[in-house]
């Protein structure tokens, strides 16, 4: 089915050093740019991640040292990929919970402030996981009536991104209304609309600020514990802290009570993007109190 696009559609994929998203780096990535009107512009980088790539990366992936030692480094491409990625949503398989939280430290880290709260982001895998609950080669078989590894080789992120692509086109062509009663299935929470926003909600499976899940969305309370409720009777949402001695607090009244907190944080061990959205938040309450 061809997308149903407002803008652009950048469905991508990273292989990494490994899965420590403050650690690891990328070595490469992957993606197709579908336009509006249908135009489709891949891309793929090999990337030097100025460390070592274990040996057990390499079995996975098939990149090894000497394939990535004279390629660019994130930083020196940093500004051609935010060209890619800027003014588009965002797909990927598991890319809400790994590859773009990945991708958001490495461009902070080549000094890109890239608002990623400004784009949907389409998790093909968290559809399916709803829908079905199986892995990306599960899904090819089972959405595209083929074996993956007869079409493609396993671990690469350039094969990875085709595949996904592919899933997500056969998702909203098998999970209409039509389609589901033609197959006797009860449509009743079963269909696709081909709209981004609405894949992009469907795809969230938590109320993280953050990527890391150190500030989330809760209700407001008022003094009495009672939410609080806007003119259309619709729970307002606010940004809390998720550990530590605040867990539960909302962030702005930390930032007022105990404003060394947010110092701490900055210095401390988390991810750049979660020190983003901290210092948004805290740019937001003070404008509102100028």
């Amino acid at each position: 089915m061809k997308l149903n696009l407002q803008k652009p559609l950048v469905i991508f994929d990273l292989e990494t050093t490994g899965l420590d998203i403050v650690k690891d780096r990328v070595i490469q990535l992957s993606y197709i740019k579908v336009m509006p009107n249908g135009e489709e512009i891949r891309g793929n980088y090999l990337i030097n991640p100025e460390v070592y790539i274990l040996p057990v990366i390499t079995e996975l992936t098939g990149i090894t040292n000497d394939d990535v030692k004279d390629k660019p480094t994130f930083k020196q491409l940093a500004s051609e990929i935010h060209e890619v990625f800027k003014g588009s949503d965002i797909a990927g398989f598991n890319s809400n919970h790994f590859d773009v939280p990945l991708l958001a430290e490495e461009f902070l880290r080549a000094g890109i402030d890239f608002d990623f709260s400004k784009c949907r982001l389409i998790d093909v895998q968290t559809i399916f996981h709803k829908l079905e609950r199986r892995n990306l080669a599960a899904a090819y078989k089972f959405y595209c009536g083929r074996k993956m590894s007869d079409d493609f080789e396993a671990h690469r992120a350039d094969q990875d991104t085709e595949a996904t692509y592919r899933v997500l086109q056969a998702e909203l062509d098998r999970y209409t209304e039509e389609k589901q009663r033609e197959l006797g299935e009860d449509p009743e929470g079963r269909v696709l609309q081909n709209d981004m926003q609405f894949l992009a909600d469907f795809s969230k499976v938590n109320q993280n600020v953050d990527f890391a899940g150190r500030i989330v969305w809760a209700e407001m309370k008022d003094r009495s514990g009672q939410t609080v409720k806007d003119k259309d009777g619709n729970p307002i949402m606010v940004e809390v802290f998720n550990f530590g001695k605040h867990k539960g607090k909302p962030v702005a009244d930390v930032l007022q009570t105990d404003p060394g907190y947010y110092s701490w944080i900055l210095q401390g061990d988390f991810t750049y993007n979660t020190k983003q959205v901290l210092t948004r938040i805290r740019l937001r309450e003070i404008q509102k109190h100028m």
